[in-house]
């Protein structure tokens, strides 16, 4: 020990910084949603149908099910996000790695329980969550350089 005490904490009673103002329409954050949920159902019967046609319906239901985790858990995530933008800035960061973790956490632990099993859905599953990550990721960028042209 060096025998120098340790400051004392002083109070911290400065004012908070100035946050920006709240954009005047934030909607624009959600606004990609009702069409990417479009394509993602047209997505899901696409999955369906080839699923049905490759496999019989367990396959069907599986890659449909794929699907529809991605767009279930890419939509939470959006809307956590943009609540949180639109409650306090500071709060993105921290909700939306919270939200991340556990929907990665849930789908690692469905895909897990899916490729241990003798399900004979589980490779329809999987391809149905590939096709929705890829179809949803493309459909998300494309839409956000479409929006960032027009302005």
């Amino acid at each position: 020990m060096s025998g120098v005490a340790p400051a004392p904490e002083k109070e911290d009673d400065l004012p908070l910084p100035d946050l920006p103002p709240l954009p005047k329409d934030p909607r624009w954050k959600v606004e990609h949603l009702g069409f990417l949920t479009a394509v993602s159902f047209a997505l899901l019967t696409c999955a369906a149908s080839v699923g049905f046609l490759a496999d019989g319906p367990t396959a069907a239901l599986a890659a449909a099910g794929g699907v529809l985790i991605v767009t279930v858990s890419h939509t939470l995530t959006t809307l956590v996000v943009a609540w949180a933008d639109t409650v306090r800035p500071a709060l993105v960061m921290p909700l939306g790695m919270l939200t991340y973790v556990v929907k990665y956490s849930l789908l690692g632990i469905i895909l897990a329980f899916g490729v241990s099993s003798d399900w004979s859905g589980k490779t329809a599953l999987g391809l149905g969550v590939v096709a929705g990550v890829v179809v949803w990721t493309g459909v998300q960028a494309w839409w956000i350089t479409r929006r960032t042209r027009r302005q």
